[in-house]
């Protein structure tokens, strides 16, 4: 069985959204995980929402209206159910172990395109508890043999920020909770959307609209309209509720799989997003007969564009002989890119023409033009520096909000000190050292860039030919919603594609530390380069995945971004608490740019301070310790814990530290109580690059789980630690 899907290249990975009026229920169903089998939250919006047409429910959780009486007995239905996971252990040290559900992989890439992706665990007091997939990090493995591949749920561990069972458990999180990938909708192009279980969902929006005037109806007989549990793990509900009803006939809106006769005939893989209304039948090559050829009739006489499939009948498994479809019996549904990947795409137009084909076939009149509905945002609050340094984006090259958000947070009076250099490095010096003084010359310097994409060009089919900034393991990326910032300032969505034969049988991910580096496309939800151009897309434009700052269990914290935001938020923090005079000291703090593609700004302002005569004697590199405190990694190396200090970044792939200089650090450490680790991890560091020049290079970091991912998590401890030696090393090194 395959679903209907374009495999073309492409993918979705988009903006945060406000659909239109007619794409969005009064309850916002995309935004409630409904893992098979654990539909219970949604079913209770929905219930809630449907109160006043007292909607009814069975032991599965099925939930269903029915209205008017006698012959014929209608019956539409549609699943909220969607693939995910359970909780199956929670183990000693405080991450939890899953089994998926459904049981088989719904693809050859459901699993793997979950690792490092931030998640919510739904406890039985109906909480998210927010957290991540462990993930593998890419600078750990070219040192390692037989690293896990990232693919099955062996390999899956959820860390919600606890360090034992005890606080996994008190956090409201216990075995049977389940799980799924944490969710926004966002926009493609001009009608489409993209996010997490789009695919599994549009049919419940369908309906919810639906519902709002089946009062109108004018059909004859009883019409019963249903939202289905558990389709995902035997099509359960389906087969509870044709039990329950006995249907004359029957619509079921949904997936659709082709799997028919004539597949090849029907050319349903080139269907994509704004083809319309899917109509699945076992032939899609033979004339239509009975309810389909009637609904097909419908489509025509009210103008609805309607393309009959070839595709399977719904699924119904068990251990028993399971109800038949009734003899008038149709399938319904609408184009989706990369189904039941994390972008998933669909076209808010096809879901609208959907609703519209139903209140036809129930003889509901069209309505007269409404408005909009709208939703309000909220104020601005006090945010910390680190979650404004990580709401900033910016890729590599493009690091001019970052800048901004620096200076944002610095001393009103220190702005007319700070310069922005020709390679667009900031660059703050303090102090009034005079030359012939015994106090050395100091530069702490943090990157501002993040990983990314950037545009190389508009194909002819409209999606976008990128090339990396910088490296990551793919999978992290691709098959998910990107933001494609755009020179204006604005920005439009989009989806990474993935790899050809993602959906096939035995595919399996390339892995190496090079992976990342292949030219890709995004599909931005057009079909040539004039409409992409009309989204204001242009080449140069530049790509990253959408993210966000999320508190985890106690002090630990969730971002993709950390590395280096944490660096430069640190340096903020000590500028703050030194203030504006220092005296007898020679201090130069830089926030740097493209340390992702080779440490570039850093080695222009180094060169740049060589010049000026200006060259440090001692520079602190403040940037990741990317660690081994993951399941998934070997403790061998980089085994610094997060909570327990700030590092002493000893040894990576460009830089030594002399032992005397790293045992000086952790004794001022020591001295003035900040807890401090120190050790051996991958990477390079902004710092080597001063060497040259006869600089000594002391990296300072924190600890990261999963760098280079959107599951990055940090305890803010070790944050603070890092802020408070970098304040005191400025006073005293």
């Amino acid at each position: 069985m395959k679903w209907l899907v374009r495999t073309a290249s492409s993918l979705l990975f988009p903006l945060l959204i406000a659909c239109s009026a007619r794409a969005q229920a009064a309850v916002d169903l995309s935004q409630t995980p409904a893992v098979s089998g654990y539909e219970q939250p949604l079913i209770e919006e929905l219930r809630a929402e449907l109160r006043p047409l007292s909607p009814k429910t069975d032991n599965l959780g099925n939930l269903w209206v029915t209205f008017g009486s006698g012959a014929p007995q209608r019956l539409l239905v549609t699943p909220v159910d969607e693939p995910g996971y359970v909780v199956s252990e929670i183990t000693p040290d405080g991450y939890v172990r899953v089994q998926r559900l459904p049981q088989a992989a719904p693809s050859p890439v459901f699993d793997t395109l979950h690792f490092a992706q931030p998640i919510w665990v739904m406890t039985r007091a109906r909480k998210k508890v927010p957290g991540v997939f462990a993930g593998l990090s890419i600078h750990l493995q070219p040192a390692r043999v037989n690293s896990p591949k990232m693919n099955h749920p062996d390999e899956m561990y959820v860390d919600i920020g606890a360090t034992s069972a005890a606080d996994v458990r008190a956090a409201g999180v216990d075995l049977l909770d389940p799980i799924a990938l944490q969710r926004k909708r966002f926009p493609i192009g001009q009608s489409g959307e993209a996010g997490p279980s789009a695919g599994d969902r549009f049919g419940s929006t369908v309906f919810a609209q639906l519902l709002e005037r089946i009062k109108d109806t004018q059909a004859k007989g009883t019409t019963t309209v249903a939202f289905l549990t558990q389709q995902w793990t035997g099509g359960r509900g389906l087969n509870r509720l044709l039990e329950e009803t006995k249907p004359d006939e029957m619509i079921v809106v949904g997936r659709i799989a082709t799997g028919g006769k004539s597949v090849a005939n029907a050319g349903t893989t080139e269907l994509t997003p704004g083809d319309g209304v899917l109509l699945g039948v076992e032939d899609a090559s033979a004339p239509l007969t009975g309810l389909p050829s009637e609904i097909k009739a419908i489509a025509e006489g009210d103008g609805e564009r309607l393309t009959a499939v070839s595709a399977s009948l719904p699924r119904i498994a068990g251990y028993a002989k399971s109800n038949g479809f009734p003899e008038r019996f149709a399938q319904l549904g609408i184009p989706t890119m990369w189904p039941v990947t994390p972008g998933e795409s669909i076209s808010a137009g096809d879901r609208g023409n959907l609703e519209r084909l139903l209140e036809a076939y129930l003889h509901i009149p069209k309505p007269s033009a409404g408005g909009v509905r709208g939703g309000s945002v909220g104020g601005n609050s006090e945010i910390s520096d680190l979650q404004a340094l990580v709401d900033a984006y910016g890729a590599s090259g493009h690091e001019e909000n970052v800048r901004k958000a620096v200076l944002n947070r610095l001393d009103p009076r220190l702005l007319k000190e700070a310069e922005t250099d020709a390679h667009g490095n900031l660059i703050l010096h303090l102090g009034d050292r005079k030359p012939d003084a015994k106090s050395p010359r100091i530069a702490f310097v943090a990157h501002m860039d993040e990983i990314g994409y950037e545009v190389k060009k508009i194909e002819d089919d409209g999606r976008l030919f990128v090339s990396v900034v910088g490296g990551g393991y793919p999978e992290y990326f691709l098959g998910h919603v990107v933001v494609i910032h755009k020179t204006d300032g604005n920005s439009v969505g989009g989806v990474l594609e993935l790899p050809a034969g993602w959906d096939q049988p035995g595919f399996e991910w390339t892995h190496g530390t090079r992976s990342m580096e292949e030219p890709v496309h995004v599909y931005v939800g057009t079909r040539s380069a004039e409409e992409t151009q009309k989204l204001g897309i242009k080449v140069g434009d530049w790509i990253t995945i959408p993210k966000e700052y999320r508190p985890l269990l106690g002090t630990r914290a969730n971002a993709r971004s950390f590395d280096d935001r944490v660096g430069c938020a640190a340096l903020v923090e000590a500028v703050r608490a030194l203030g504006r005079d220092l005296a007898g000291r020679d201090v130069t703090f830089i926030w740097s740019t493209e340390e992702e593609v080779g440490l570039k700004g850093a080695a222009a302002a180094a060169e740049h301070m060589v010049k000026q005569g200006r060259t440090p004697d001692f520079v602190f590199a403040i940037d990741t310790f990317v660690s081994s405190d993951s399941p998934l990694e070997s403790k061998r190396f980089a085994d610094a814990e997060i909570g327990k200090g700030f590092v002493v970044r000893a040894v990576d792939n460009s830089n030594i530290t002399p032992r005397e200089y790293v045992d000086r650090v952790i004794k001022l450490a020591h001295e003035n109580g900040i807890p401090a680790q120190f050790g051996v991890t991958g990477g390079g560091n902004d710092g080597a690059v001063f060497t040259r020049y006869g600089s000594v290079n002391i990296p300072l970091a924190w600890p990261l789980r999963y760098a280079h991912s959107p599951a990055e998590v940090i305890d803010t401890r070790d944050f603070e630690a890092l802020s408070k030696i970098v304040t005191i090393l400025a006073r005293s090194w």
